[in-house]
């Protein structure tokens, strides 16, 4: 007999199970809306749920009751001052799970598990997100094209500085190979000059 049997348990064990919840639960205060298996979705609905009417009663008691089974600060508040009162003149029915189809790698059925009321919120946020997404990449882009000119500008200064240099470098070379040349030929000039003279002296004495 399946006596005390309610619920999935998802193939898993009881301490795993748990931390599932968690962390999915985490994932619902933080974002408003989480994509998972349909699975997952129903069997989080009633811990979700449960979290929203600790939050509801607002006692520190149930504050505490809360954190026991999320373990987290930051989920908690939001639960307790944003998410919660938005719900004090509801009855139940706080989430709501949109089925997709079915996953392609394992054919599993997808849903979105989300909470009631804050679509539009969220809707809003990832409006704001993807234009300040593409307002960065205009400028950006702008910067880039801004910049491409200055560069190609740069690269043919430094090409033109190099240019004057090379040919200043083979200037100056061209003048010290001729100063070279002019010395040398000076030399051989003084040498042969003073041959011609040392030949001419003993021609002198003879006499």
């Amino acid at each position: 007999m399946r006596h005390r049997k309610k619920g999935n348990h998802l193939g898993r064990t009881a301490s795993h199970k748990k931390a599932l919840m968690r962390n999915l639960a985490i994932q619902v205060f933080e974002h408003k809306e989480i994509r998972t298996t349909l699975a997952k979705a129903k069997e989080l609905r009633s811990y979700v749920e449960r979290l929203i009417t600790y939050g509801k009663k607002g006692t520190l008691h149930h504050r505490r009751l809360a954190f026991s089974f999320l373990q987290n600060k930051q989920a908690v508040t939001t639960l307790f001052d944003e998410i919660a009162p938005t719900y004090e003149t509801r009855n139940g029915g706080y989430t709501r799970i949109i089925k997709l189809g079915n996953r392609k790698g394992d054919n599993a059925k997808i849903s979105i598990f989300q909470l009631v009321g804050f679509e539009k919120v969220q809707s809003k946020e990832e409006k704001k997100k993807k234009k300040k997404a593409e307002e960065a990449t205009t400028e950006t882009k702008k910067v880039e094209e801004e910049s491409k000119p200055v560069e190609e500008t740069a690269k043919n200064e430094e090409s033109k500085e190099t240019e004057a240099t090379a040919e200043v470098k083979e200037e100056t070379v061209t003048e010290e190979t001729k100063n070279e040349e002019t010395t040398a030929k000076s030399e051989t000039a003084d040498e042969e000059a003073k041959e011609e003279k040392n030949e001419e002296k003993p021609s002198s004495e003879e006499k």
